[in-house]
């Protein structure tokens, strides 16, 4: 019986089934034991709160092409997954269950907070590695990974405490942002920032001598009452004799120095700049600089403290409009202006982060940046795709400071320090001492032994940043610090995929760290991808509510369309990608354009097999042509110019073959072409060029004209030699064609491939070698003859259309050309025009009879196309059809623009309704052009 697949194919069936099979089979489980050269990818652990969204769907999809191309080639591959904790998020949810019940986690204390927290873990914090699954991402799932896990608990601990002993890590006062909803500090990453139409406050600052006042401008009046300073440029005229005088704070009345510092910008305003040290980053730099007071006037709930007089125990908020009534009462309030700026918000509390001076837990950087840089300088390493990033990257490492590492969250991994509060009246204070150790235990015995065995001890509340177990990822995911099978053999690993919003706050981490605990940059390349836009071009967010569901996508068109889409729409590494949406019918044309790739390779697919006869690629041999003879001076003959006898016999498990004919041999040299491109281009991260060239090569040469060309020598009368090697170049290139399209569309290659080979469930296609390009079958110059053969085709298929000659009526053509050469390649593949243009009688000639009669007539390139048309079409009645076609669009358009400029149909009828009608008239005006330009014809 021939196997063959069923007629419709259906995309979830077939994407659930091999999700299921590799994870059952363990297809792609790892062992460094085989040897091999690695290629190793940790993934970018999304976040255990997370569901899939379409950021997600296209950095895997760009990593799983990867690790499947080179697991094909021969690599030891291993694609490590994993997800983050998720500090913020978590303890967020949590918190607002807790809320919801009418309790905080004080009530439950944090014992019981964090059993809670694991209970959830389990019950939901599987979702988003389930929906990778749905994506059929090729990972090792035995060695899937949680940033809490015991074995990434035990390389945080041991990472903080070296860098604790090295005197890496400091505990100390900082300017940190300050989340006021969560009460804790959080890392830059974890800020949004917002454009928000705000206002530009102006009011006086009087010089303490009663001489005069500066002018100050701030979009947070309430800031002013802990200026400790105003600050000029040391170069402005204006204010040059001023500097080292005082003004007076309003309201406070403080006196405060007029300072000279180069940040200042002269032309920004009045040049003047309030310094607020406690509570704006930059004012923080300059009042160490000029040794100002640091005044806090915030508590950590965004309420003014006692520093802030009057308006103590206030919202920031509420402070703001109060203080700049009171301002205004004083009279030194100048003016209010409408300011459209950017405002730092917290992406988990919702709220504007406030800078606040705390005490916090910070790794000094410099000595680990440094080691980076070196690392890049010397050695390029990590090299960046595309280049362009990677003065980015360094860049950023010069610019950092050091990194504060605390959050004061309970869900984390928790500080490993011990304070002695017995030395301090029980609490936890700035000057408490402390022990860093890796257990309690440990903590106890250097506490007793300092001081004394009635010793208190408190662990530190606070937890780490996420991003110092996500800087640790690629080696301690491999068991660092322990030394094992799997970081010695797969370690460095060898390709970070990653968007470029996180290469200043993950990637340097990560490089950071593993230089300095592993001496090793963690990965040889860095590959940057662009975003995924949505419909208008706009970046996707939670706060335009723009973003566009994958598993929807997935639902409606299949797993494999949508990742082919995600990868081909890429026009260079980097690059950002527009997916086409309708929102109103959930549908996308770019998706629905990709499924409807997959139905035509299903369907080339049926045919193939239908003609096989129950054979297999194997059965039936694989076609290897030897070398055509050569002409004088070693150059290969051209076989099609020189005619199509040439016999270049095919090998068949040793036995004779038939005959390659001139189309096999032009399947062959565009196979082993594009073999030679996809190789080319994944190697060099060309991602989309692979993927464009696959889908113009299968859909356009292998579907759409070679199953076409061979379709007469497959009949049952035809010549057995011919069908065999049809039939062996059908099974040879089809096969080939799902190798090469596997790591963008693995489902539905893998149906197909077990279908043709008739391969039992001990193999799959994701495990089987990659085509390698044989050159010497590679021929450019037949390839272009080809092209002259099917723009010959297309054409008379055009005139004929144009024509209206019916489909099954075979006419006469006349192909007339100077060229003897392209004479030769016409005549010699006069047998494909007459089959595929449906041709009876066809004449090649250099020049043309005086009288042909009647004709229709097309160019391709220099060659002319020419059908007589007597005796094929009734001219006058065709004319007529055409006349009348011409009048109903003509009407149409005359309807259509008398519309559009009715200025009350303009105006009432809604914006989708005008732009339809502006469509319809372009669309008439087209095809009247066409009509008309048919008539010129008769």
């Amino acid at each position: 019986m021939t196997a063959n697949l069923p007629p419709q194919y259906d995309p979830k069936a077939t994407g659930t089934k091999w999700q299921k099979y590799w994870e059952d089979n363990q297809t792609f489980k790892a062992d460094p034991e085989t040897g091999g050269e690695p290629y190793c990818v940790v993934i970018p652990p999304p976040n255990v709160t997370g569901s899939l969204h379409m950021g997600h769907a296209f950095e895997e999809t760009l990593i799983d092409v990867l690790v499947r191309y080179h697991r094909m080639t021969g690599r030891n591959t291993l694609w490590l997954p994993g997800t983050d904790h998720a500090s913020i998020a978590v303890q967020t949810i949590l918190e607002k269950q807790l809320k919801a019940e009418g309790k905080t986690r004080h009530d439950l204390g944090r014992e019981k907070f964090l059993e809670r927290a694991w209970e959830w873990k389990a019950e939901s914090g599987n979702t988003i590695t389930n929906q990778l699954r749905s994506l059929g991402v090729s990972v090792d799932w035995s060695r899937e990974r949680f940033t809490m896990d015991e074995g990434l608990s035990a390389a945080v601990l041991e990472a903080f405490v070296r860098l604790y002993d090295e005197g890496l890590i400091y505990r100390g006062n900082y300017l940190v942002n300050w989340c006021p909803a969560s009460q804790s500090a959080v890392s830059d990453l974890e800020v949004d920032q917002q454009e928000v139409e705000g206002h530009l406050w102006h009011f006086r600052y009087p010089l303490t001598d009663g001489s005069g006042y500066l002018e100050v401008a701030t979009t947070r009046p309430e800031t002013m009452l802990g200026d400790t300073g105003v600050a000029v440029n040391p170069q402005d005229d204006r204010y040059k004799h001023l500097i080292g005088k005082t003004v007076t704070l309003p309201i406070l009345n403080r006196e405060i120095p007029i300072i000279a510092d180069e940040f200042v910008d002269p032309t920004f305003g009045t040049g003047c700049v309030k310094v607020t040290p406690a509570h704006d980053p930059n004012d923080f730099e300059m009042g160490k600089r000029h040794n100002l007071p640091f005044i806090n006037i915030m508590n950590k709930d965004g309420t003014l403290n006692e520093n802030a007089g009057e308006f103590q125990g206030q919202d920031r908020f509420i402070a703001r409009k109060n203080v700049v009534k009171r301002l205004e009462t004083d009279g030194v309030l100048v003016k209010i202006e409408d300011y459209k700026h950017t405002v730092p918000y917290s992406e988990r509390g919702k709220v504007a982060v406030e800078p606040l001076i705390s005490t916090q837990w910070f790794v000094k950087i410099d000595p680990l940046s440094q080691r980076a840089l070196k690392e890049l300088d010397q050695n390029n390493s990590p090299v960046f795709v595309p280049d362009r990033w990677t003065k980015v990257y360094r860049d950023w490492l010069v610019k950092l400071k050091d990194w504060c590492i605390s959050r004061q969250l309970w869900w984390g991994h928790q500080i490993p320090a011990w304070y002695a509060v017995s030395e301090t009246q029980g609490e936890i204070t700035d000057t408490t001492p402390f022990i860093v150790a890796k257990t309690e235990a440990e903590a106890r015995e250097k506490a007793t032994a300092k001081f004394g065995k009635d010793v208190q001890l408190a662990r530190d509340p606070d937890v780490l940043d996420t991003w110092f177990s996500a800087g640790l990822w690629p080696f301690s995911t491999l068991g660092w610090p322990d030394e094992t099978k799997d970081l010695e053999f797969y370690y460095p690993t060898t390709t970070l995929v990653t968007g470029f919003d996180i290469i200043f706050f993950w990637v340097a981490r990560m490089t950071m760290m593993a230089g300095h605990f592993t001496e090793k940059m963690p990965f040889d390349t860095v590959y940057i991808h662009g975003l995924v836009l949505d419909e208008n071009g706009q970046k996707m967010s939670k706060s335009k509510n723009n973003g566009i569901d994958p598993l929807l996508l997935i639902g409606k068109y299949g797993t494999d369309a949508l990742r082919y889409t995600l990868v081909k729409e890429v026009v260079g590494a980097g690059q950002n990608i527009r997916m086409e949406y309708d929102r109103k019918t959930d549908e996308s044309k770019s998706v629905e354009a990709s499924r409807n790739f997959t139905n035509k390779l299903w369907n080339a697919a049926r045919f193939v097999m239908m003609n096989l006869e129950g054979q297999t690629p194997q059965q039936l041999g694989i076609p290897h042509p030897p070398q055509p003879p050569l002409a004088k001076g070693g150059r290969e003959e051209d076989s099609l110019a020189k005619g199509g006898s040439d016999e270049v016999s095919l090998s068949q498990d040793g036995r004779e073959g038939g005959s390659l004919e001139l189309c096999d041999r032009w399947i062959l040299s565009r196979y082993h072409q594009v073999v030679q491109q996809s190789r080319n281009s994944l190697e060099t991260y060309g991602l989309g060029e692979a993927a464009k060239n696959l889908y113009e090569f299968i859909w356009g040469d292998f579907c759409d004209w070679y199953i076409e060309l061979v379709k007469s020598r497959l009949q049952e009368d035809a010549e057995p030699n011919s069908k065999k090697v049809a039939q062996q170049t059908f099974a040879f290139v089809l096969e080939g064609i799902l190798k090469l399209l596997h790591p963008f569309m693995p489902h539905i290659t893998e149906e197909i491939w077990h279908t043709l080979t008739q391969t039992g469930d001990d193999q799959c296609l994701a495990l089987q070698a990659y085509p390698e390009a044989d050159t010497s079958l590679i021929n450019p110059e037949l390839e272009q003859q080809f092209e002259l053969l099917f723009g010959t085709i297309r054409t008379i298929r055009n005139l004929r259309a144009d024509s209206d000659i019916k489909p099954s009526l075979k006419v006469t053509a006349i192909l007339q050309s100077e060229s003897e050469k392209e004479r030769q390649i016409l005549s010699d593949g006069s047998v494909y025009i007459k089959d595929l243009a449906k041709v009876e009688n066809l004449t090649v000639t250099a020049s043309l009879d005086a009288d042909l009669g009647q004709t229709i007539a097309g160019v391709v390139g220099t060659v002319q196309v020419l059908i007589p048309l007597a005796g094929v079409v009734d001219l006058v009645a065709l004319r007529g059809k055409l006349e009348k076609k011409l009048s109903k669009v003509e009407a149409e358009i005359k309807h259509t623009a008398a519309r559009l400029t009715n200025q009350k149909f303009v105006d009432k009828a809604t914006p989708d309704v005008v732009q339809g009608a502006r469509d319809a008239l372009a669309e008439s005006e087209k095809q009247a052009e066409i009509l008309r330009d048919r008539l010129k014809l008769f």
